[in-house]
């Protein structure tokens, strides 16, 4: 889920499939309405909603560019994942309109990648209106995202990204140790997990995935917008993990030169701004907290 840094986008429909009079795509999926609008600054790019709330952005002549904030942010740790270029293994947990996958087939060629979308009427429409390069080596499965990431091979991946809403919000079984702990089984020895996470004041939920990530890995980075870490609005937060340290000054520098800049934490500042919170744990384990009505006004 993207939420908007200057007002937001989305309108409520009643459920119907078809192309409405400004050229969207309408089509009820199994996670509600999903719209796909026309970009009028660029001629073959779309912007995915889910009953209102922006999920992705695709350019198909130019699947390297990201245009949603936090996408860039995550797009950032795709390019600091191995020297540029090289192929990777990924592993997707959520799928929307394919961003990121497009986006690693684009900039590192004969990458192989996993695509893991609960949705399958969404998977079935993004590949009829928002086809893939066939030359890339994308596989997605519709499989709830915790289900199918235990069917990963150990160590087999370079990357791991989640990116998973129900609705506007995060389900608790991906927000635990246990879901963490399987997800570093995955990684491979000096691989990364990035994982974009939406919270507001207080910050409650933030500073525990924080602390949840921390106990099952030993190195941490967060990317966001000063605002949502100063608990003046809700936003979207990039953690990034590693069993390995992280190139946290080349991650710096890559927020800070965006459109919107961010700021990254690491270290003592980080745990500094997790605040004493403690690790979730399945038996404990809530979604992620809706956004208020105002963010997608």
């Amino acid at each position: 889920m993207r939420t908007p840094d200057n007002g937001g986008m989305g309108r409520s429909r009643k459920a119907r499939r078809g192309q409405d009079a400004t050229g969207a795509v309408v089509e009820t999926v199994d996670g509600g309405l999903a719209e796909l609008m026309p970009d009028r600054d660029r001629p073959r790019a779309w912007t995915l909603l889910i009953d209102g709330a922006p999920q992705s952005h695709v350019d198909l002549d130019d699947p390297a560019y990201l245009s949603f904030e936090y996408q860039r942010r995550l797009g950032h740790v795709i390019d600091l994942a191995a020297p540029p270029g090289r192929p990777v293994h990924a592993v997707h947990l959520g799928g929307g309109a394919l961003t990121l996958a497009r986006y690693v087939a684009a900039t590192r060629p004969r990458s192989t990648q996993q695509v893991v979308e609960r949705d399958a009427a969404l998977v079935q429409l993004v590949r009829r209106e928002l086809p893939l390069d066939p030359n890339a080596r994308i596989r997605v499965r519709s499989a709830d995202a915790r289900e199918g990431l235990a069917k990963v091979p150990d160590g087999w991946a370079d990357l791991v990204i989640t990116d998973v809403f129900s609705g506007t919000r995060t389900p608790a079984h991906l927000t635990s140790t246990e879901f963490l702990t399987d997800v570093r089984r995955v990684v491979k020895p000096g691989g990364r997990y990035a994982a974009n996470l939406a919270d507001g004041p207080p910050l409650a939920h933030l500073r525990g995935q924080i602390a949840t990530a921390a106990a099952v890995f030993p190195e941490l980075a967060l990317v966001a917008d000063p605002a949502v870490l100063r608990g003046k609005r809700f936003g979207n937060a990039v953690l990034v993990c590693s069993d390995s340290p992280l190139p946290v000054a080349e991650l710096t520098r890559l927020a800070a030169s965006d459109p919107h800049s961010a700021r990254v934490e690491h270290g003592r500042t980080l745990a500094d701004f997790t605040g004493g919170a403690v690790p979730v744990t399945d038996a404990a384990a809530v979604a992620s907290p809706a956004p208020p009505p105002s963010v997608f006004r």
